[in-house]
């Protein structure tokens, strides 16, 4: 039996996190320079994108189970 139900969206922001840690990291270490104003809007569209991946998530949860119920499996 699993723990949990796997959440994909997630898995996504916090993808997008960690590459933007990851950005921050190099530009303070010297290694890469990236103008700061560029992740703000990266991480609207993460979010965005991380909504839009939960959402399917459900829908095709949702749908597994109720074919389930119906016994179309």
């Amino acid at each position: 039996m699993r723990r949990h139900d796997f959440e994909p969206g997630k898995l996504v922001i916090g993808l997008v996190l960690l590459g933007g840690c990851a950005a921050y990291l190099a530009a303070a270490a010297g290694r890469w320079h990236f103008p700061a104003y560029v992740l703000l809007p990266a991480l609207g569209i993460a979010l965005c994108v991380s909504g839009t991946v939960s959402a399917l998530a459900v829908s095709i949860r949702r749908r597994r189970e109720f074919g389930a119920e119906r016994g179309d499996r």
